[in-house]
């Protein structure tokens, strides 16, 4: 936000202002987006996890397979120590159960990371934010007394 105030007027400035405040909040909820969309992976990681340790030596495991469109069908895990896993640009790679547990693990702990700094982000445009809207505040206060003592 610049400084340079002096030369304008108490509408221009609020204008400024109010445009300040509106690029604030769509950047406050761009950076929201990202951060659930970052916990809803981390989420579902979390719950493959969780699943790949309850298949561990298991040899009659049963599950819902999603076919698409809302549909699934019943599939036995033929061989659940070994995980076929995405990791990035269109490549998957073979990794048995417990490596893939601790593949997703690490991930989990570089998303929270990601998720700590978003938030951080979120904060400092949230007090940013503020501050412009404590100073709209303050002019539309100083507006409202010049115009009621025109009265």
């Amino acid at each position: 936000m610049a400084n340079n105030t002096s030369a304008r007027t108490p509408e221009q400035e609020f204008q400024t202002l109010q445009m300040y405040l509106n690029e604030y909040n769509q950047q406050i909820e761009a950076f929201s987006r990202q951060f659930q969309l970052i916990d809803n992976a981390r989420m579902d990681m979390n719950t493959s996890i969780e699943t790949l340790r309850g298949l561990a030596g298991t040899t009659d495991a049963v599950c819902l397979l999603p076919i698409g469109g809302g549909a699934a069908v019943r599939a036995k895990i033929l061989d659940p120590d070994t995980c076929i896993v995405a990791i990035g640009a269109d490549v998957s790679v073979e990794k048995t159960n417990e490596e893939t547990v601790s593949y997703l693990t690490e991930r989990i702990v570089e998303m929270e990371a990601q998720g700590k700094r978003l938030a951080e982000t979120i904060q400092k445009l949230q007090a940013q934010a503020e501050e412009v809207g404590r100073r709209l505040e303050q002019l539309y206060q100083a507006g409202m007394g010049q115009s009621s003592g025109r009265s």
